[in-house]
């Protein structure tokens, strides 16, 4: 399907076919609100409750799709385990109660952690992340370094490791390096059960989001973007909120 419609229209025929689908689902931005550090995001007990019957009304087919690390998505979410991608495909967890399988990828070096890390010392405000494959510089309490940071980004990528690829989000700017992302984490979860001869439905906010929507309409599947339109979507959700709710309905099994 394409077209950007309202996501209500495809309750009552999900609702009905559920058990044909998987759900893969973004976190920061998608299932949660954005907060001013990444530590500060809140994850309600009817959150955790409402994945849980997700993860069953699927029979394990709903999976986190994060840049965050697996193990991170473990605690923020805890006590609740779900599938996942990690680290934008660098991490991946197949199984609820699965082992972690770590994609052929080296962590960043720490030249390149040290040197994310003075950039961070160049404003009160900017916080550095460390995501192991991925490091992140968060201005959301320094806005006005926005271009700053962006530029000595770029400048960093230029003059270390080859092949670093620039990921630029939320007032955030990310980069790892090149040869893997969501797109190709969401393929090669696609082709392992519970997943594999399912219909994916993916939900997604950021740019990084954006190269899973054409593997999401390769395997038949929908794709919800989430606070902007985005081309090729079947529809989209203006908060995070409106996604919590939306899921609850399928969670549930009843329509509003």
């Amino acid at each position: 399907m394409s077209g950007d419609q309202d996501p209500q229209q495809f309750l009552s025929m999900l609702r009905q076919q559920l058990d044909n689908y998987t759900m893969l689902l973004d976190v920061d931005g998608t299932l949660l609100d954005l907060a001013p550090t990444p530590r500060e995001v809140y994850v309600s007990s009817e959150l955790r409750h409402m994945l849980a019957r997700l993860r069953e009304r699927t029979k394990g087919a709903t999976a986190f799709v994060s840049g965050r690390g697996i193990n991170e998505l473990d605690l923020i979410f805890a006590p609740l385990l779900l599938a996942a991608v990690g680290g934008h495909g660098a991490e991946f967890r197949f199984q609820p109660d699965g082992d972690i399988e770590i994609e052929k990828v080296q962590p960043l070096s720490t030249k390149t952690k040290q040197r994310f890390a003075v950039i961070a010392e160049a404003a009160r405000g900017i916080i550095v992340e460390d995501k192991t494959y991925s490091i992140a510089l968060h201005y959301r309490l320094a806005p006005d370094q926005e271009d700053y940071v962006r530029r000595a980004v770029a400048m960093a990528c230029e003059e270390l490791e080859p092949l670093l690829e620039i990921l630029p989000g939320k007032a955030v700017v990310e980069v790892k390096q090149v040869g893997f992302n969501k797109a190709t984490a969401v393929s090669r979860l696609m082709s392992v059960p519970p997943f594999r001869g399912r219909l994916p439905i993916f939900i997604g906010d950021d740019q990084t989001d954006e190269v899973v929507f054409p593997v999401i309409r390769e395997f038949g599947g929908l794709g919800f973007s989430v606070g902007r339109q985005v081309a090729g979507v079947a529809g989209h959700f203006d908060t995070p909120s409106d996604v919590r709710h939306w899921l609850q309905t399928l969670a549930v099994g009843t329509t509003p």
